[in-house]
């Protein structure tokens, strides 16, 4: 299965929600516009965001005699493409790198890690994970799983070790091997708890301070969170000032414009999402790919 099929097929729920509208009449009437604004609003894309895509696609559509489905979906996934914040730097890419991976207990960051190594390893970048989670036991038997399965070295301490210390001894070992992508995996924290951000504060600046490499702090986001996913970008970019985003779990849920509310208001790129439980379902991000996955077939 292509990457294009793949994105299709993960965000079949999200896309379904949007294309009810699409089934009308001969007739792009008033009520279409007030069914598309609401659509858009239900899939969690924010309601300035859905008013101010309708407002303009409207707009387009008289002065373009815009009558079609079709038409109007190329020029829907035209429009919502432009919300996203593009990306001037690719860290999986652009080497050498350290990415610290951020966000809640259940998001992927330990699964994303995995898939992101083996994804190093078959371009022929030979990548050094991290175990920064000290606090969850399991994180780091799945770490030390995906790097057996890979042939990636994971560098580890005991359960409760200060994951500060930990990403210092990381660094330390790159430097040591010449490696030039680092991927740290973090605890999940809770982002409504201030003590635990200030803790997850200090791990980002001792490994700022300690490597001799850009570090990128990258937020993964757990789709069907939904709202609640975008409360937790808002409190995590405020302590941390994150860099990036990696939205997982795209095929769990029928509210996929949550991405696109979530990198609008914070001004950030996502650099990968996640279409399915795959390995090749990590993907890169292309804003009008993901955007025409998101309202059907488009091509005119």
């Amino acid at each position: 299965m292509g990457i294009r099929d793949s994105l299709l097929r993960g965000l079949t729920r999200s896309r379904e929600a949007i294309s009810e509208i699409f089934y009308m009449g001969g007739e792009v009437d008033e009520s279409f516009w007030e069914d598309l604004e609401d659509t858009l609003v239900m899939g969690d894309m924010g309601a300035e965001v859905a008013m101010q895509v309708t407002d303009d696609l409207r707009e387009q559509a008289a002065r373009e005699n815009l009558r079609t489905a079709r038409q109007l979906r190329e020029a829907l996934a035209q429009r919502l493409a432009k919300e996203f914040t593009p990306s001037k730097r690719d860290p999986f890419r652009a080497l050498p790198s350290c990415v610290l991976f951020v966000g809640i207990n259940g998001a992927g960051k330990t699964t994303t890690v995995g898939k992101l190594a083996s994804e190093a390893l078959s371009l022929g970048i030979k990548p050094l994970i991290g175990a920064a989670d000290t606090f969850r036991a399991a994180a780091i038997e799945q770490l030390q799983v995906w790097g057996e399965r890979s042939g990636v070295d994971v560098i580890c301490r005991k359960r409760g070790t200060d994951p500060a210390s930990v990403c210092y001894e990381v660094m330390d070992e790159a430097e040591r091997r010449g490696s030039e992508l680092v991927l740290i995996d973090t605890a999940g924290r809770l982002h409504t708890s201030p003590e635990l951000m200030r803790e997850l504060a200090k791990v980002v600046n001792v490994t700022r301070k300690r490597a001799g490499m850009p570090v990128w702090v990258v937020l993964v986001v757990d789709a069907t969170t939904g709202q609640n996913g975008l409360n937790q970008a808002r409190e995590f970019n405020q302590a941390l000032n994150l860099d990036g985003l990696i939205i997982t779990k795209l095929d769990g849920t029928a509210k996929g414009g949550i991405a696109v509310a979530i990198s609008h208001e914070l001004g950030l790129p996502i650099w990968r999402i996640g279409v399915g439980e795959g390995i090749d379902d990590l993907q890169s991000f292309d804003a009008l790919e993901f955007s025409r996955a998101l309202v059907g077939e488009t091509e005119v």
